[in-house]
């Protein structure tokens, strides 16, 4: 078993390791959340495979345990499903002094983080991820949010948990396509701060193996905590998690969200290499590089949407300030920059 420790506004641990689920409720009880009442959140492709243990062993460490259990998938990240949760709350007494456990994916997380920092102005809760995604990046840090028509992740709250349990037994229920989503957050997390992870992800998968999982989930955790802990409400270095995404969000909001957040992620972060390589901050061939380790893992690299389609949806990027826009470009793997650019110029970059 590992665990990081992230020095936020709440400090918290981060546990990673093989059959967590069974002793969550000892862990947070451990962690000093002392609450009577717990609600566990997830969805309904996580729930038959876990929410029995979870709940389980959050009544063996003494919570009353209920339920809730919304529609899986992107298309229900809306507020609309997070007011369920109110009523799920107010249905079974949850005060400040309670906690919700998230069970599930990056989906599950957002929303249940984001119930938990405006339920009563602000409750515990805890991260139980099940995804690789979720495990090296959406559960820790504290960004917690749902999507509108306007975009993705616009409407949210920075909201930290007082714990995350990452499960690796749980990748092993994962589908193929999930695990590659997953792996190509993994990825990013190498690309902006780790060559040598990203070198050994070359050599070798590390999906199958419970120990060299265990190391690669620490890694990218370790890195994500070293840069909220310098920039926890992403005003600056923080933004550059987000390598990749920029592009990935606008193709994910064109295709209705039927694209996995994953597979969009993939495709920015070549589409941000050849720009890159374009504008000269890139070292020439990086791009070349990335493809054929995202191809390895099973990720695209192109779409075929005309990019005159999708490119003006990155206009309600984030990470614009005015007509200007901070992109997330590599100097070379391990080695990430922001790049302000003219919105118009960055629209150009990605057209053919």
């Amino acid at each position: 078993m590992k665990r990081v420790t992230i020095q936020s506004s709440r400090t918290y641990d981060c546990v990673i390791g093989q059959g967590l689920l069974e002793q969550l409720g000892m862990l947070m009880r451990a962690a000093g959340l002392q609450a009577e009442r717990a609600l566990l959140v997830s969805d309904t492709r996580v729930t038959p495979l876990y929410a029995a243990q979870a709940a389980a062993s959050l009544e063996a460490a003494g919570y009353r345990c209920s339920m809730h259990v919304f529609e899986a998938g992107e298309a229900h990240k809306r507020l609309a499903t997070v007011e369920g949760m109110y009523a799920a709350l107010a249905t079974h007494g949850l005060g400040r002094g309670d906690v919700i456990v998230a069970l599930g994916g990056g989906v599950v997380g957002d929303m249940a983080g984001f119930a938990a920092a405006t339920w009563m102005r602000g409750i515990r809760f805890v991260q139980a991820p099940t995804t690789l995604l979720a495990q090296v990046d959406s559960s820790v840090g504290g960004k917690t949010a749902v999507d509108t028509r306007a975009g993705k992740n616009l409407v949210g709250a920075f909201w930290q948990p007082s714990l995350v349990v990452a499960d690796v037994d749980t990748l092993d229920t994962l589908p193929p396509a999930a695990f590659a989503d997953g792996m190509a957050e993994v990825v990013k997390t190498a690309c902006i701060r780790d060559a040598a992870l990203l070198a050994k992800l070359e050599a070798k998968t590390p999906r199958g193996d419970a120990p060299e999982l265990e190391a690669v989930i620490a890694r990218c955790v370790d890195i994500k905590r070293a840069i909220v802990e310098e920039d926890e409400r992403d005003a600056g270095v923080r933004g550059l998690l987000n390598f990749g995404h920029t592009v990935g969000h606008a193709l994910e909001r064109y295709s209705d969200y039927t694209l996995s957040h994953g597979s969009a992620v993939a495709v920015g972060m070549v589409v941000m290499a050849r720009a890159g390589e374009s504008l000269g901050v890139t070292v020439p061939g990086t791009a070349a590089r990335l493809t054929r380790v995202l191809t390895a893992y099973g990720l695209p690299t192109h779409t075929d949407a005309r990019p005159s389609d999708w490119a003006p949806l990155m206009m309600a990027d984030k990470k614009r300030h005015g007509e200007k826009i901070d992109l997330v470009l590599l100097r070379e793997m391990g080695d990430a920059v922001l790049h302000p650019i003219d919105v118009q110029e960055a629209i150009a970059q990605v057209l053919p």
